[in-house]
């Protein structure tokens, strides 16, 4: 069985008297994305910055690639991890280039290859470097900045990447927009991440798992698909209560529905097509953008229309609860 990427064991904080983390435990393979999720105050921004030692825990271990980071420099240790914050944290007297190239500087990597992997970042990040690389912090807007502060923390290329509330600042639209970069980016897909926030959306978009903390304790841990439809407590159950059709429409796929869409004859024109991966939530923002459209799904010869699509959903739910 492959060494897990992080390795949590009975993990402990306290500030005087009060809990903060209680006896956490959990394990992370290589590539999997793993969301903090909870109320204000639930120790889910204190547990990410234990994984660093930004704060030392009272009790319990934890192993990165299998080994215990209490026998690691500190600073060493951080410099192998990518570190996204809210308050993005650029140096102001440094240019975007000059910020993005900090930790590999620091780790002494070759300084071409160092210019050549801040240009390919800032490129993927939609940040052309012939019009950002020489520009300061105060000269981009809140999303610049955060999408600065993302290239910084892939710059060398880190294993594992920490991110606590990275998009919290950001205006909605400014926010969307960057989470999708975040899901596209090809950099992000072979790291192991940590992200901490308090948007159930955000989790439920970018999370493999999802662990819920309330009181310094892991509620549940699983897929966004378990959480819904499996609770393990009144807890879960509530805490998702309010956005529960919303999250429904993201968590079952076209192939749940599949199996419960009716008949329905071809249109004359030609159909829009997503893959049977696809969110329901994706193709009713399809269809519902054309009134009286359909989609096809790939891989298939059914096609779907909206209001099949609802009726399907609607079948999919009863079978995926029950």
């Amino acid at each position: 069985m492959p060494t897990p990427a992080i390795h949590v064991r009975n993990l402990t904080k306290r500030y005087q008297d009060r809990a903060v983390v209680q006896d956490i435990s959990f394990a992370l393979t290589a590539g999997e994305t793993l969301v903090l999720l909870g109320p204000s105050g639930c120790g889910k921004t204190t547990l990410l910055k234990m994984l660093n030692r930004l704060i030392e825990p009272d009790g319990g271990s934890i192993e990165i690639n299998g080994h215990d980071i209490r026998q690691q420099n500190p600073a060493e240790l951080r410099r192998g991890l990518g570190y996204v914050i809210q308050q993005v944290g650029l140096l102001p007297h440094y240019t975007v280039a000059e910020n993005v190239a900090v930790v590999p500087k620091l780790l002494k990597h070759n300084p071409e290859q160092i210019v050549h992997r801040t240009q390919e970042l800032l490129t993927r990040l939609h940040l052309p470097p012939a019009q950002y690389a020489g520009q300061y912090p105060r000269q981009l807007s809140g999303g610049q900045q955060q999408r600065v502060g993302i290239a910084r923390a892939l710059a060398a290329d880190p294993p594992i990447v920490l991110m606590d509330e990275p998009f919290g600042a950001l205006d909605p639209i400014t926010r969307a927009a960057i989470r999708q970069d975040f899901r596209e980016l090809d950099e992000l897909r072979r790291k192991t991440i940590v992200l901490v926030t308090h948007d159930v959306q955000e989790a439920f978009e970018l999370a493999d798992r999802i662990a819920l903390l309330n009181g310094g304790q892991i509620q549940q841990m699983g897929t966004p698909r378990e959480l819904l439809f499996c609770p393990a407590n009144d807890f879960v159950r509530q805490f998702f209560a309010a956005e529960r059709l919303a999250l429904q429409l993201r968590v079952l796929c076209l192939a749940d529905v599949l199996p419960f869409l009716p008949a329905t004859p071809a249109a004359a024109e030609e159909a829009s097509t997503l893959p049977a991966t696809a969110s329901v939530q994706e193709a009713l923002e399809l269809l519902s953008g054309a009134p009286g459209s359909q989609i096809g799904i790939s891989e298939t010869n059914k096609r779907v229309d909206l209001s099949g699509l609802m009726a399907g959903f609607e079948r999919a739910l009863a079978a995926a609860a029950s």
